[in-house]
This record gives C-alpha cells, sequence and structure tokens, in this order.
C-alpha cells in the first residue's frame, strides 16, 4: 500500500496532505488508515503534525491485502501442483515466508485458502512429483542473456548428450515445463523438457535476443512436414479442445448450432490420433485420410487387445 510506505518513511501527513499526495477523497484516506489500523499498524495522530507510525515500529518489508494476498495464494497453489519436484518445494518455502510475516488476522485467513484451494486434482492428488532440470537455472539464463549447458536425454532414449542453447523462452504445457532455445549442436531451434536436462550451468558467454522474437511462433515452430487436419467438434467439447490444443486454429467455422469445423496444421499424425482419444465421439476427424485410416488402426487395436 502506497500510503504504508508514505508513512514509513517517517513523514507526518495530514488527511488533505495524504488526499493532495494521492490524488484521492478524505473518505478514502480514512477508509485506508483504518484499514491499516485493522493490521495491526500503530497509526498516531497529532494535531499538529497529522498522521504517522509509532516511532521504532519495524513495519514487515511487505503488506498485502485481502484480495492481493488471495491473488498470490492462487498462484502459488498453480506452482505448487507442478510435476517438478524443486518448484513445488520453493512454492511452499515462498508460502512459508510469506506467512510468518502476516498479521494474526490475515495468517488464519491464508492458512484456510491454501487447505481448500486444489489446483488441477489430477496433477494435484494422482501424479508423482519428478527431480530434474533446474526452473532457476533456467530463469537466469533466461533474464541476464546467458547461454547454457547441461545434458539432454531425448525423449526417444539413448545416452544423454551435452547441449548448449540459447535460452529465449519458458514455457509451461499441461504438466510440464519447457525450454525453447537455439541450440548450438542442431543450429537451429529446439525444445527441451526441463525434467530431462541434468548439470544445467549457465555460461559466461551471452547472446543477443532478436528484437522481433515471435513467442507464438517459437511455441508452435516444427521442422518435421505439417499435415492439414480438419475435424468437426461438438459444442461440448469445443472449448476445452481449443484450450489444449498444441497449435494455432487456422480455419473455424461452426457448422451447425453444436458443431464446429476446424482446421489446423500438425506434425505428429500418431500423437495427434492419440491425443484425440480423450474427446471419444465428440470429435469427427475429416482429413486427411492418413489420420482417419490411423484412428481406425488404433481403435481396432485397443479392441484386439480386450479379450
Amino acid at each position: 500500500m502506497k500510503l504504508l510506505l508514505l508513512l514509513q518513511s517517517n513523514q507526518h501527513l495530514s488527511v488533505n496532505q495524504i488526499a493532495e499526495r494521492f490524488d484521492i477523497s478524505r473518505r478514502t484516506v480514512f477508509r485506508d488508515l483504518n484499514f491499516l489500523q485493522e493490521l495491526n499498524v500503530p497509526v498516531t495522530w497529532d494535531k499538529d503534525q497529522g498522521y504517522g507510525i509509532m516511532r521504532g515500529y519495524t513495519i514487515p518489508p511487505l503488506m498485502f491485502t485481502a484480495r492481493e494476498l488471495a491473488t498470490i495464494m492462487m498462484g502459488l497453489s498453480f506452482v505448487k501442483s507442478q510435476v517438478d519436484a524443486t518448484l513445488a518445494n520453493d512454492a511452499k518455502d515462498v508460502e512459508l515466508k510469506i506467512y510468518n510475516v502476516l498479521p494474526g488476522n490475515l495468517k488464519e485467513w491464508m492458512a484456510a485458502l491454501e487447505k481448500q484451494t486444489i489446483v488441477d486434482p489430477f496433477l494435484h492428488f494422482g501424479l508423482e512429483k519428478k527431480e530434474g532440470g533446474n526452473w532457476f537455472a533456467v530463469s537466469n539464463a533466461i533474464a541476464e542473456r546467458k547461454r547454457m549447458e547441461f545434458e539432454y536425454t531425448p525423449k526417444s532414449g539413448g545416452d544423454s548428450e551435452q547441449r548448449i542453447v540459447e535460452p529465449y523462452l519458458l514455457v509451461f504445457y499441461r504438466d510440464h515445463w519447457n525450454v525453447i532455445g537455439f541450440s548450438h549442436k542442431r543450429k537451429s531451434m529446439r525444445n527441451f523438457l526441463l525434467d530431462r536436462m541434468e548439470n544445467v550451468k549457465i555460461r559466461d558467454d551471452s547472446f543477443r535476443l532478436p528484437d522481433d522474437i515471435d513467442a507464438e511462433g517459437l511455441i508452435f515452430h516444427s521442422d518435421e512436414p505439417e499435415y492439414k487436419i480438419a475435424l468437426e467438434v461438438s459444442e461440448n467439447e469445443f472449448t476445452r479442445l481449443k484450450a489444449n490444443l498444441l497449435t494455432n486454429i487456422l480455419k473455424l467455422k461452426e457448422f451447425k448450432p453444436n458443431l464446429f469445423r476446424i482446421e489446423f496444421s500438425f506434425d505428429n499424425l500418431d500423437y495427434i490420433n492419440q491425443w484425440l482419444l480423450q474427446f471419444a465421439d465428440q470429435v469427427k476427424v475429416l482429413k486427411p485420410k492418413k489420420l482417419r485410416d490411423k484412428r481406425k488402426e488404433l481403435l481396432q487395436r485397443m479392441m484386439d487387445g480386450q479379450d
């Protein structure tokens, strides 16, 4: 709160002076002063000098309104739900530090909100936490424009390889974090999963981030040949599919009152085929024929596996 920071500077101000300083009404000034008193901040008043704070009182470095605290708790709940064990533990440490500097009434409020706020129950209850990567080192490398090196184990398996990367973006998708950057080994942009990165180190050499960096283009970039895919999607599942689709929708049309037709490009038909299973019969594949055939083959294999 700006008023708290102002009074913390050992100034004494009248209501009119405070109102003029922040361009607010006298009524708002009194409301804010009452709020500080509710937080157990010892606000003083002198008829000659005006309002101030008791000399010698140490104010915590951060003070939050209930709304600000709720916003922080929502963010921490999301981070604690992450599969990355280190990231989740760091969020718990932040939560504990905030809790320790809050006045009693907000401590109770925070504790109640923490217990009864669940972000993504499937991640919260169902997945085992993983060790791997180093989100803080990656974040530092991005912020400081430093190249980084690490050992990387590809999804296809095999031995880990040493990589040197210029990190551009840190991206979260569904249940994992990725870093997108320029790979010196491949001489092109690549995506790396943090939980497959080990021994992450920030190098001394810097790199220059392009002025016209296109985050959307980097996220959806692929070096593999792409297929034009067309789907019919029920209105019930359209929002969920659109929110989780790993690429941009190129064409969208409401075909019927409860049915949408969408088109997009994608490079991995096996992946998109399995991904579409979550929508069951609420999605119909129109093209390409190769994806329709793969869909039939996959469903047949699933049926053949049943006794």
